[in-house]
């Protein structure tokens, strides 16, 4: 059973208390038989319902108890390891609950890819600024721009 139909069985059985008529039409409403709301609040949690559920308690219980820095694999070790639990927990069990759970570590993850920079060349000021000549063409200057970028730090040089 779903959990919408289920809490929509316990919503018309709270509002239809001591109404006449009202179960009835609040059933047309939703879109549920008779039969079917009757069978669903008589319904008895079946042995997959109840691990699902003492999964999720004892999820939050150990994601509470590490302060959100837990992640699912650390998760897993923690109930595998826990008495309450006993059942075989997996990891894709783990992950489930935790997104049913809306569950996430807190902690950033670590990068692993970092590349050394490469390092920058300065060229000397040769000529200190001294501009004074005597003739035309004695000293030419110019400025040039060596950029990598992308993934196979493909450089441009710009003058």
């Amino acid at each position: 059973m779903s959990k919408q139909h289920r809490l929509s069985y316990f919503a018309i059985n709270e509002v239809s208390q001591g109404k006449r008529g009202a179960i009835s039409t609040l059933l047309a409403v939703v879109g549920v038989s008779r039969q079917a709301y009757y069978k669903g609040l008589n319904r008895e949690e079946t042995a997959w319902e109840a691990r699902n559920r003492q999964l999720k308690e004892r999820t939050q219980y150990w994601f509470d108890f590490h302060h959100q820095g837990i992640g699912a694999g650390n998760l897993l070790l923690n109930l595998q390891h826990d008495d309450l639990i006993d059942f075989p927990v997996t990891f894709r069990m783990v992950r489930r609950v935790m997104r049913e759970l809306s569950l996430t570590c807190q902690i950033r993850v670590k990068k692993h890819s970092r590349h050394k920079e490469n390092e920058q060349h300065i060229q000397d000021n040769v000529l200190n600024q001294n501009f004074d000549v005597d003739s035309p063409n004695q000293v030419w200057l110019s400025d040039s721009t060596e950029l990598t970028y992308g993934v196979n730090n493909i450089s441009i040089r710009c003058a």
